[in-house]
């Protein structure tokens, strides 16, 4: 499997981004499919997951700001990201599970500024 991570970019405290992550095969075979996130020097973060059944799950510091999605027939998973925050600045990877076998994508960067 293979994952195609797009849609970063620089934008203002306050704004708006939409990451889309496209995968090689059906994301219908994908147990879960997540979005995880990496500041420079920190730990990597799981920003938010999916499951195969649409059921979404947030880290506590994107509630209510991010929306995970996906649409089975782009073989898609989209992470819209609202009222975006300086903190929020780091480079999003997207990632797939399939039983024991994790897939990531190459990362997208994505910078708010103050």
């Amino acid at each position: 499997v293979q994952l195609q991570a797009s849609g970063g970019g620089l934008v203002q405290a306050g704004g708006s981004l939409r990451l889309s992550c496209r995968s090689s095969e059906s994301i219908r075979s994908i147990n879960f499919m997540a979005w995880y996130r990496q500041a420079p020097g920190k730990q990597r973060d799981l920003v938010a997951l999916i499951t195969s059944g649409g059921d979404p799950n947030y880290a506590d510091f994107v509630k209510g700001r991010f929306t995970i999605s996906r649409d089975n027939a782009k073989n898609t998973v989209y992470l819209q990201m609202n009222s975006l925050k300086p903190e929020d600045t780091a480079v999003y990877y997207c990632n797939g599970a399939r039983g024991p076998y994790r897939y990531w994508g190459q990362g997208t960067q994505v910078t708010v500024s103050s």
